[in-house]
């Protein structure tokens, strides 16, 4: 793998004891730029990219078949790959892409995948979240740990993006339907060095579909107090707060944190 791209699988890793069981395909600055905040094609050049728009219009997965030269295991393995897609069509859809097209080089620029081991299989959320990259060798069982709640998918797209993020969960009152800021978050996110390069996700602690996340984070889905977490690339917590933390508290845990790179805003 190239160090200059930094084309590798990581851990989407939340410390605190628990990870994440997702891998993720983490590309270098230059396929992040290539790449709109949404996460679809500017512009549908070519199957590969017309498929990633199509799956975020429809929302749906997309899972991507990278592929470079058509030999006997590049055969089963594709094999694999759509005798499972042909089992997820109500959530996934999915494209199969030659690393050398010519006409496929903004997808695979986009990704980093030029120099990755195949085939290589990526998942994408609606969102354009990179949930799970499975080179070489893979199975029906590890293609559908690919999808994720709709919270974690946004947390992944902006640790994906070098952003920092401040998971808001709460349980909203049935009149409200929506998980209120607590003012430290509101302070970090007009701040101006931190609010551009943060996101705020909230998360309502009262939906099912959210409950092995938060188990993840180590966050009591029956708390009455509202949780801030707070987030950092590629993918550590390096706070979690209880109440209604300081914009001044969150700060001083981002400055404690080892697991930033050396661009991240924590650093400013």
């Amino acid at each position: 793998m190239s160090r200059k791209r930094v084309e590798k699988i990581v851990q989407f890793s939340i410390p605190l004891s628990l990870a994440v069981a997702v891998a993720l395909w983490t590309a270098g600055p230059a396929a992040r730029a290539a790449a709109p905040a949404g996460g679809t094609a500017v512009a549908a050049a070519s199957p590969g990219a017309a498929a990633i728009e199509k799956a975020a219009k429809d929302n749906k997965y997309l899972f991507i078949f990278f592929w470079k030269d058509d030999t006997q295991y590049s055969r089963v393995m594709r094999g694999v790959f759509q005798a499972a897609m042909a089992k997820l069509t109500d959530a996934a859809q999915s494209v199969e892409i030659q690393t050398g097209d010519p006409a496929e080089q903004q997808v695979v620029t986009r990704y980093g995948v030029s120099r990755a081991p195949m085939p290589f299989v990526l998942a994408l959320a609606p969102n354009g979240a990179m949930t799970k990259g499975l080179p070489t060798r893979f199975d029906e069982s590890q293609i559908r740990q690919a999808f994720v709640s709709p919270c974690t998918a946004e947390c992944m797209k902006a640790l994906q993006d070098r952003k920092l993020v401040l998971l808001c969960v709460d349980h909203p009152s049935p009149q409200v339907h929506a998980v209120s800021l607590q003012q430290g978050v509101r302070d970090f996110t007009t701040d101006a060095t931190y609010g551009p390069n943060s996101r705020v996700v909230p998360l309502n602690a009262n939906d099912p579909a959210e409950a092995a996340f938060l188990k993840t984070l180590q966050v009591d889905p029956g708390t009455t107090t509202p949780v801030t977490v707070l987030m950092c690339p590629p993918g550590s917590v390096v706070g979690t707060f209880a109440g209604d933390a300081s914009k001044d508290e969150m700060i001083a845990k981002l400055k404690s944190a080892s697991s930033c790179g050396p661009n991240c805003a924590c650093h400013h």
